[in-house]
C-alpha cells in the first residue's frame, strides 16, 4: 500500500452531500479524498435547482452568501394547477425571505457544486476527478476503502462516505439499499433557457436579486403522474418536468414530448417566450420518501444525500440540496467521532442515523411519509386540477344572470365528475398527508 493511498476518510461523490462532508472533515484536520466521476464537480448535473435553507452552511462558511455563486434569492413561491386551457395559482411573496442567509436561493449546479468542492480543497481535501469507483474494499465485514477504475486504483480509509447519487451503486454493493421499483423513482428532465436579466425581472415582477420558484401539477404532464417547475436564475430560466417512471412507461410517452407540451401550455408559453435553449438533460430522482430510505450504516460505511434517498418531494415541497448538505455534515460529525474513539464499527457509526433522526431530515420524511402516495393519486394528478380551473371559470364568469354561492358552484363542478364519497375520502387522505 502506498502512503498516498491511505486516507482518514474517503468521500465518493462531489455533490452537495459529499463536498459538505469533505469540507467539514478537512477543516477538522483529517486526510480526506473526495472522488468525483465527472471532469469537475457538477459536470454531471444539469443546471437549475433551488437550495432551501442554505444557512446550513453558515457553521463552516459564516458569510457564504457573499461569495457563493447564487443566482437569485427566492421571495416568491407559486403553486399552479393546470387545466387544458386554464390555470389556477396560489402566489405567495414576502420580503422576509430576502434577508441573508435567505430562505432559498436558485443555483446552477455546475457552478455551485464546483464552488463548494473548491472550499473542501482549500480546507485540505484531495479532489480526484474523472474517476469511477467500481467497488468497496473489505476487511472481513468492515469496509476499509474503495477500488477505483484507474492505475493503482485501491484507496484505503477506515471510513467511506457514499454520496454517489440516486440509485447509489455503493449502497447496493454494501447490501444497504434494495433495488427500486419503477413506482418509487422519477425522471427529471430539465432545460435551461437564456432570457436576459431585464426580461426576467420584468416578466416575473422581480426586483434586483429577487427570484421565483414555481411548481405545477395537472396538465403539466398530461396523463403521466408527475409535475413541473420553473425557476428564475440571473439571466436564465430553469424549467422541467418530474415524472414517475412507471407511469411514463405505461403511457408510452417520451419525456421530451411532455416538456415541449408543458412549455406550450397557455399559462407557461408567455413566460418562456423568446427563451434560447442552453442546456438539456435528465436524471433520476428517488421520490419514494420515507419508504425508500435504506439502512444508512455498516462498519466503515455511511450513506448520504440522494444515495440515501434523502429527497423531500411532497407536492408543495420539492427539496433535496438542503437534505444532502445536512446529511453530509451529519456523516462528517459521525466520522470525526469514530476517529476520536478509534472505533469504526457499526455500533459507533450508527450515531449517524441518530443525528439524522434528531434533525429535520428524517423527521420531515417520517412526518410526511403518506405524502408520496397522495401526490400520485390519479384524481389529484389528472382530474382535480382541471375541475379546479373549471370551478374558477364558473366563479369569475359574468353572464347577466343571478349568481350562485361560491360553495354551490365549486361543489357542483366537483360533483359533476367525482362522487361525494370519493371527495370525502380524498380530502381525508390530503389531511393525513399534508395537514394534520
Amino acid at each position: 500500500m502506498h502512503a498516498q493511498q491511505q486516507f482518514d476518510v474517503i468521500v465518493v461523490g462531489a455533490g452537495p452531500a459529499g463536498s459538505s462532508a469533505a469540507l467539514a472533515l478537512a477543516r477538522a484536520g483529517l486526510r480526506v479524498a473526495l472522488i468525483e466521476r465527472g471532469e469537475y464537480p457538477g459536470a454531471k448535473n444539469v443546471s437549475g435547482a433551488v437550495f432551501y435553507a442554505p444557512g446550513l452552511l453558515a457553521e463552516l462558511l459564516p458569510t457564504f452568501w457573499d461569495e457563493a455563486p447564487f443566482e437569485r434569492y427566492i421571495t416568491r413561491r407559486v403553486l399552479t394547477f393546470l387545466g387544458k386551457e386554464s390555470a389556477f395559482s396560489l402566489d405567495f411573496r414576502t420580503r422576509h425571505f430576502a434577508i441573508p442567509p435567505y430562505n432559498g436561493v436558485t443555483v446552477l449546479r455546475p457552478k455551485f457544486d464546483r464552488w463548494l468542492a473548491s472550499k473542501a480543497v482549500e480546507a485540505g481535501a484531495l479532489l480526484i476527478t474523472s474517476t469511477v469507483v467500481d467497488d468497496l474494499l473489505y476487511e472481513g465485514e468492515r469496509v476499509i476503502g474503495v477500488q477505483c477504475r484507474r492505475d493503482d486504483g485501491a484507496l484505503y480509509a477506515p471510513v467511506v462516505i457514499a454520496a454517489d447519487g440516486a440509485n447509489s451503486f455503493l449502497a447496493k454493493k454494501a447490501g444497504l439499499q434494495r433495488e427500486f421499483s419503477a413506482e418509487e423513482m422519477s425522471l427529471g428532465v430539465k432545460e435551461v433557457l437564456r432570457l436576459g436579466e431585464h426580461a426576467i425581472e420584468e416578466r416575473f415582477n422581480l426586483t434586483g436579486d429577487e427570484g421565483m420558484a414555481s411548481e405545477y401539477v395537472g396538465e403539466a404532464t398530461g396523463s403521466v403522474k408527475g409535475g413541473a417547475f420553473l425557476y428564475t436564475n440571473r439571466d436564465t430560466l430553469s424549467l422541467g418536468i418530474i415524472v414517475q417512471i412507471a407511469s411514463l412507461a405505461q403511457e408510452r410517452v417520451r419525456p421530451y414530448e411532455l416538456l415541449d407540451r408543458f412549455k406550450q401550455h397557455p399559462a407557461v408559453a408567455p413566460l418562456v417566450r423568446d427563451g434560447v435553449t442552453l442546456e438539456y438533460s435528465a436524471h433520476m430522482i428517488p421520490e419514494g420518501g420515507w419508504q425508500l430510505v435504506p439502512r444508512l450504516v455498516r462498519a466503515g460505511l455511511l450513506v448520504a444525500g440522494d444515495a440515501a434517498a434523502l429527497v423531500f418531494a411532497a407536492g408543495i415541497f420539492l427539496e433535496g440540496m438542503n437534505f444532502a448538505v445536512a446529511s453530509g455534515l451529519a456523516a462528517a460529525e459521525t466520522a470525526l467521532e469514530a476517529h476520536r474513539h478509534g472505533d469504526f464499527s457499526t455500533a459507533t457509526l450508527i450515531g449517524y442515523r441518530k443525528r439524522l433522526e434528531q434533525s429535520f431530515v428524517l423527521q420531515d420524511l417520517q412526518r410526511f411519509r403518506l405524502t408520496p402516495a397522495f401526490v400520485n393519486n390519479e384524481r389529484l394528478q389528472n382530474l382535480y386540477p382541471e375541475l379546479l380551473c373549471q370551478a374558477a371559470e364558473q366563479v369569475f364568469r359574468s353572464e347577466g344572470r343571478p349568481r350562485k354561492k361560491l360553495g354551490s358552484t365549486i361543489l357542483a363542478t366537483l360533483r359533476s365528475k367525482v362522487s361525494l364519497w370519493t371527495l370525502l375520502r380524498d380530502g381525508w387522505q390530503a389531511g393525513r398527508a399534508l395537514f394534520f
